[in-house]
């Protein structure tokens, strides 16, 4: 029997050789990130600066916020499965985080809590949904399904650097609620030509509405059982979440304490241009954008000579530790009364980015090598759980900004870092023996 959408989606190469309905998906989840990435870049600003929040309840804010964002996307995935299927989720995703950026454009403090509980439902429905989407556009076997998440890859981080510029510039130069309007708006012109370019989707809408049973061979496991291996492999990928939530707790400081760093002591203006701290949150998609291409490269040319995944998540934590230790120097020249160069912040998003590279993807990546195929998107949802936990951490650790020395602060995170990466480096050959030879 063939499946449906079969044959269009084979002969279709209409959008730079992939699936036409690519580019329906680039552009909305691009705009998505847009309105997301462009409110959280002057989120923790509004409060502290327009709310009167003080660092400790901005930080509790934000860190509630972020995480809840990273954890509803399980529940939407469900739904999704058992009820809306991936299209309509997607599509009543979009106009929830619309209407919650739109909220927010409203100044009393109710419609504020009420906006970003919006958002964080309408993310949870839409996330994880346009990702099965794509994978859809593609028959099993496709050899264009990597390539094509990869152009998907690179339509999220263009969101992710456009919004803090424009938003943040709106919010910060002209009015925080401008700033959330424009977000919404954003969401608005992915969900137009989401809903203009359905057809162009429909052959990967029958190829997940269609979904055979798995078939059953002889002498195959029973449903239900999970062999000594699968057992072995699943204590792999969640010893890895633990070191991955640690990394996050770092990374994800550019949202919170970097962000509040920038404003109040780095000098907000270069080569005559008069910057704003929200533009700093641009910078990590930015390096993305750049060094993706470089990375892809590096992989492929050391081939079976490069480090195994768990080796590239030690390495991961290491990079991040160092770019908190490049940002101890401007700590202490900040709380001397000096206005420090943005370059400093650059340099250690620089040196984030060679981390991000090296967990983000091959974490993703792993998990699919590693699980149990009945237990492939549990254990993808475990896994994105290390993003809520580390936009917790991220979120708890602005509170002591106001209260700790930076270079302590700095230097704490830098140390508990790199001390994990060491760790796991030292765990290297039982967590590669757990993963049962997978690198």
């Amino acid at each position: 029997m063939t499946q449906p959408g079969s044959v269009p989606t084979q002969a279709d190469r209409g959008w730079f050789g992939h699936p036409r309905g690519l580019s329906t998906l680039f552009f909305t989840e691009m705009w998505e990130r847009f309105s997301y990435y462009g409110m959280r870049g002057f989120l923790i600003l509004y409060m502290t600066k327009a709310l009167g929040f003080t660092d400790k309840d901005a930080g509790l804010a934000y860190g509630n916020y972020v995480s809840a964002v990273w954890l509803t996307p399980i529940l939407g995935g469900l739904i999704a499965d058992r009820w809306l299927g991936q299209y309509r989720s997607v599509l009543y995703g979009g106009i929830i985080i619309a209407l919650g950026h739109f909220t927010l454009a409203f100044p009393p403090l109710p419609f504020f809590y009420a906006g970003l509980t919006l958002i964080v439902i309408g993310t949870g429905l839409l996330k994880p949904n346009i990702s099965a989407l794509v994978g859809s556009l593609y028959e099993s076997g496709d050899e264009r399904r990597d390539a094509g998440f990869s152009i998907f890859y690179m339509g999220i981080n263009i969101g992710a650097f456009l919004g803090p510029i424009i938003a943040g510039r709106l919010a910060e130069g002209v009015d925080w609620h401008l700033g959330f309007a424009c977000a919404g708006i954003g969401m608005v012109f992915g969900l137009v030509q989401y809903v203009l370019g359905r057809r162009r989707l429909q052959p990967g809408i029958e190829r997940l509405a269609f979904r055979p049973p798995p078939a059953t061979t002889p002498g195959a496991a029973k449903p239900g059982r999970l062999s000594g291996d699968d057992w072995r492999r699943i204590a792999a990928v969640l010893v890895l979440f633990l070191f991955a939530s640690l990394f996050w707790g770092a990374y994800e400081q550019a949202g919170s304490t970097l962000s509040l760093f920038a404003d109040r002591y780095v000098n907000l203006e270069f080569l005559g241009i008069k910057l704003y701290a929200s533009y700093f949150a641009s910078i990590q998609a930015g390096f993305v954008i750049l060094l993706s291409p470089l990375f892809a490269w590096l992989w492929i040319r050391l081939g079976p000579r490069q480090p195994s995944s768990p080796a590239k998540f030690a390495l991961a934590l290491v990079f991040v530790g160092l770019a908190f230790i490049l940002l101890m120097p401007a700590g202490s020249l900040a709380q001397q009364g000096i206005k420090v160069s943005p370059l400093w912040l650059v340099g250690a998003y620089f040196i984030q980015e060679l981390g991000e590279l090296c967990l983000s993807p091959v974490g993703l990546s792993l998990v699919t090598k590693v699980a149990p195929v009945r237990l492939v998107g549990l254990l993808m949802g475990m896994f994105f759980l290390s993003n809520a936990l580390g936009n917790w951490l991220a979120g708890w650790s602005a509170r002591f900004i106001s209260t700790a020395p930076l270079v302590q602060l700095f230097g704490v995170i830098a140390a508990i870092t790199i001390a994990a990466g060491l760790i796991l480096f030292l765990l290297l050959r039982p967590i590669r023996h757990l993963m049962g030879g997978v690198r």
